[in-house]
């Protein structure tokens, strides 16, 4: 791929990935993806098959970088120590008010049952290499799990009330409940 086409193609993606953290997966359109990344439509198929092929790889991208992010954090903390920093970061105001590179989940999960399957197993190894890299032992799997559901829960719901009072309570309230 020539470096202008690769170029376009990364604006697309970033593009996609600003609106699948605001809207989702299924909402936005090729024409409000291609707009945002100051294109025409017209051009979207010369890199990509299809809008679900455009947010599957976003989703990808995204969760990817979760991950990322973790994998900053020192491995020889305990898990528990790892998941009580993970859970200030993704249980704070700045997460819950990002518009750009922030966690997918909160309004992707939705929409799971209705994308095609490719959206589930990414999501299923996404949770799975979190898992693993959040739990010292595979007897501290579930928790791990649980303080999963309890961090992209509570963050979903936040951001669903916005900013104030009672949102930031629910932030507190998860984080004080994960570990």
């Amino acid at each position: 791929m020539n470096d202008k086409k690769a170029k376009t193609r990364e604006r697309i993606l970033d593009a996609a990935c600003s609106a699948l953290i605001q809207h989702g997966p299924a909402e936005p359109s090729v024409n409000q993806v291609m707009g945002a990344a100051g294109l025409t439509v017209g051009g979207f198929y010369a890199h990509f098959d299809s809008k679900d092929a455009l947010m599957l790889e976003a989703f990808r991208q995204l969760l990817g970088e979760r991950r990322a992010l973790l994998a900053e954090v020192d491995p020889n903390m305990s898990g528990e120590e790892r998941r009580a920093l993970v859970a200030a970061f993704y249980l704070s105001r700045k997460h819950r008010d990002a518009t750009e590179r922030a966690c997918p989940l909160p309004t992707s999960l939705g929409e799971m049952a209705r994308l095609p399957e490719a959206f589930r197993a990414v999501l299923s190894e996404h949770i799975e290499l979190m898992m693993a890299n959040l739990a010292d032992s595979p007897e501290e799997a579930d928790k791990v799990l649980a303080d999963m559901a309890l961090m992209i829960g509570g963050l979903a719901l936040a951001r669903a009330l916005g900013t104030g009072e009672l949102s930031d309570r629910i932030l507190r309230a998860a984080k004080s409940a994960v570990v």
